[in-house]
């Protein structure tokens, strides 16, 4: 009997419930060892990454060192395919003779494997596999760069190149030593360059705009889609207000965009015109930068930049007027896009056009605010 009774008296104590742990104790150990947890996951992916793409960069290297030993033809195409029957047989159709002509390609456009090394870091290998294609050197450091500052998914990549992005930065309109030099300094000094931004044409028909519009039609066509419109200006941009109002004697002045970029540690100021370029409004955007530099300017941030949006260009009053010089910049802008034939041969046109303009003067002097110039009221019934 007294074996039975301490038998129940184990059964009792069994059932008994677990005590759990108040959530408001646990919460922080979990959100702690999530945040470990995803840390080692993203590291274990970047390195895995990293070292996968080095591995068919050496791979295609050493193929391309055994051609040249070779004189290529006519052992080349024998070479490579031996090469990827035996090591699909042992690793699997990665290395196929498809892929292995790409690592030859990879290791051909990136002879230096410091800048591989570099890169490695923020892009993948499928990166590269869209920027192989690219026949430009400095094309394809651009988008290299940008991409790793910006940190581009593949996505975002092959849509930046679709869209012209690089045909439609100032930078490829500059000379090539300059260009050179522009992107030595983001590669090195991982410092952006208003060049690198700034664009022409920029394209807005996410808007949605048909027929014909009025300017405030426009702006609160960008305003409703201001995320879309972050996204076309470029990267580190941030809005600020929707037209800044200036007071000057007795008058009312209204900016009508003004954002801050943080890449650039400026403001920029953004007006929006409709039809073309009229010299009067560089005197408006002088008066513009001028007050921001004096009132708005923070310590540490460089000069203020103004970016005029016009449906055309007038190149010759532009290039006259020397506007860079006075941290203006110009850009047409589509709310419909053209062929993209048609689009590529007017970069080409605007890039040599830029080209020959710059190499008959010297460079031009660091962007400043301009010293001069009278605003025009710009009262738009707001």
């Amino acid at each position: 009997m007294a074996t039975k009774k301490a038998s129940k008296t184990v059964t009792r104590k069994t059932t008994l419930a677990p005590v759990q742990a108040p959530a408001q104790t646990t919460a922080p150990l979990l959100s702690d060892i999530r945040a470990l947890v995803d840390a080692a996951r993203q590291y274990v992916a970047q390195t895995a990454n990293a070292t996968l793409t080095m591995l068919y960069w050496n791979i295609g290297h050493r193929i391309g060192v055994e051609l040249l030993r070779k004189e290529r033809a006519p052992y080349g195409q024998e070479i490579v395919s031996a090469v990827s029957r035996e090591l699909t047989l042992a690793y699997g159709n990665s290395f196929s003779e498809k892929n292995l002509r790409r690592m030859m390609q990879f290791a051909e456009v990136y002879p230096d494997e410091k800048i591989v090394v570099s890169l490695i870091r923020q892009l993948s290998w499928t990166h590269f596999i869209a920027l192989i294609p690219l026949q430009d050197p400095l094309q394809r450091e651009f988008y290299a760069r940008m991409c790793a500052t910006e940190r581009w998914s593949v996505r975002t990549l092959r849509e930046r190149i679709g869209s012209m992005l690089y045909e439609r930065t100032a930078i490829s309109r500059k000379p090539r030593k300059q260009m050179e030099q522009e992107l030595a300094t983001l590669r090195d000094a991982e410092k952006m360059t208003p060049a690198l931004l700034l664009r022409d044409p920029y394209l807005l028909d996410f808007l949605g705009l048909q027929d014909t519009w009025a300017e405030n039609d426009l702006e609160a066509a960008i305003a409703r889609e201001m995320e879309s419109f972050l996204l076309e200006l470029g990267a580190g941009f941030s809005f600020v207000a929707r037209q800044k109002r200036i007071q000057l004697d007795d008058d009312d002045f209204y900016i009508d965009l003004l954002f801050y970029n943080r890449l650039l540690r400026r403001l920029v100021a953004v007006e929006l015109k409709i039809g073309p370029f009229k010299a009067a409004y560089k005197g408006q955007m002088e008066l513009y930068l001028r007050w921001l530099n004096q009132h708005e300017r923070q310590p540490g941030e460089e000069p203020p930049l103004g970016i005029i949006l016009c449906t055309g260009g007038k190149r010759e009053q532009i290039e006259l007027l020397e506007l860079d010089a006075a941290g203006i910049h110009v850009a047409q802008y589509l709310t419909q896009l053209p062929p993209r034939e048609l689009l590529l041969q007017r970069m080409h046109e605007a890039e040599t056009r830029a080209r020959e303009l710059l190499e008959r003067h010297e460079p031009a002097q660091a962007v400043q605010p301009a010293q001069s110039g009278t605003g025009k009221k710009n009262r738009k019934g707001r």
